[in-house]
């Protein structure tokens, strides 16, 4: 008899059941009496796991954590308040027992918790495309959409350059240009041949920096570039889907030895932006910003409506005819998916 395949909703629920009994398994396991734990001292989360951190203090040291039960969340670059346990329980060293006020976070929306945190006190995000599966201005646009709303500055970043003729590296910088002309900064890499990768680490030396993009753009490889000694596991694109396969488990936080940090999170194949509304998607547009509020009416939608300014500047060359399309596409696939509250990137 075949099997009956699981629904969605049954498979989240085990899945969910697990992870609950995980998390009992440990904290039923492992009891921080107070005279068994050190003095509380700051730290960065370094690694984020089911139910561990990894904490890493002002020394360098790092040490694997259990977590309070009132923390609501805890992400990588969260800034922490923790104790070392004078011994080691089940290889656990310490625990977490607050979370310092984020500068700010990276979400994402997820179908069935609503919006989940990824990474926290960022100063920019790397947002990495390749040739291969393929260049989609589209999907960029929508990354950026995000940065722009979380306050948080993005260089776009274009990997694989090595599969390049001179012919198409010419193409693609063209399509870049549209991003350099709106004040975006742009730069095409290889983690194969090590074009333009000095550049890359020079973006890092302050501050945190985090990568983005989906499955397959190469996050990992370039990761192995920049530090041999990682050993990040490289995934293959599959040959018959054109989709990455995910090859980062953990979020986790890397320093870098000419200085800076950077956070490498697992790949996202789907990131959905139901969570925001028309304004803020508008708001993500930031060349938009210099001619809203000069349409002919109030309640324009940016198309056919007669005196539309946005229309106009694009018709005028002062504006991307792509980036007004990949805008529409998106305000269109968001009215389209409201109610499921969720959509891919494609």
């Amino acid at each position: 008899m075949a099997k009956r395949k699981l629904t969605r909703n049954q498979a989240r629920r085990i899945e969910s059941n697990h992870a609950r009994t995980l998390h009992r398994h440990h904290k039923k396991d492992i009891e921080w009496q107070d005279d068994m734990l050190g003095e509380s001292q700051e730290g960065i989360v370094v690694t984020r796991y089911s139910v561990h951190a990894d904490v890493e203090n002002t020394q360098g040291e790092i040490c694997r954590c259990n977590l309070r039960r009132t923390l609501s969340s805890l992400v990588v670059g969260d800034l922490v308040i923790w104790r070392k346990g004078n011994e080691q329980l089940q290889g656990v060293s310490g625990v977490i027992e607050a979370i310092q006020p984020r500068k700010n976070e990276l979400t994402r929306p997820d179908y069935y918790d609503g919006l989940k945190p990824i990474a926290a006190n960022i100063d920019r995000i790397i947002i990495v495309s390749a040739v291969l599966p393929a260049l989609s201005l589209n999907i960029i646009d929508r990354y950026l959409v995000v940065c722009e709303n979380a306050g948080i500055d993005p260089v776009i970043v274009v990997n694989k350059a090595d599969l390049l003729t001179s012919a198409q590296e010419k193409e693609v910088d063209e399509q870049l240009k549209i991003y350099r002309d709106i004040g975006y900064q742009t730069l095409m890499v290889s983690a194969q041949n090590g074009k333009n990768m000095e550049k890359l680490t020079a973006l890092f030396r302050e501050g945190t920096s985090i990568f983005v993009g989906q499955s397959g753009v190469g996050k990992s490889s370039l990761i192995n570039h920049i530090f041999p000694t990682v050993n990040a596991q490289v995934g293959a694109v599959s040959e018959t889907s054109g989709l990455g396969q995910h090859t980062t488990t953990s979020s986790r936080l890397y320093h870098l030895p000419q200085g800076g940090s950077l956070i490498d999170s697992p790949g996202i194949r789907e990131f959905g932006l139901w969570h925001l509304d028309k304004e803020q998607i508008t708001k993500g547009y930031r060349e938009f910003q210099y001619v809203l509020g000069t349409c002919k009416f109030r309640d324009c939608q940016h198309l056919h409506d007669p005196g539309c300014a946005l229309r106009e500047a694009v018709e005028e060359g002062r504006i991307s005819p792509i980036r007004y399309e990949n805008y529409h596409k998106l305000i269109e696939s968001l009215s389209e998916t409201k109610s499921q509250r969720h959509f891919s990137i494609t």
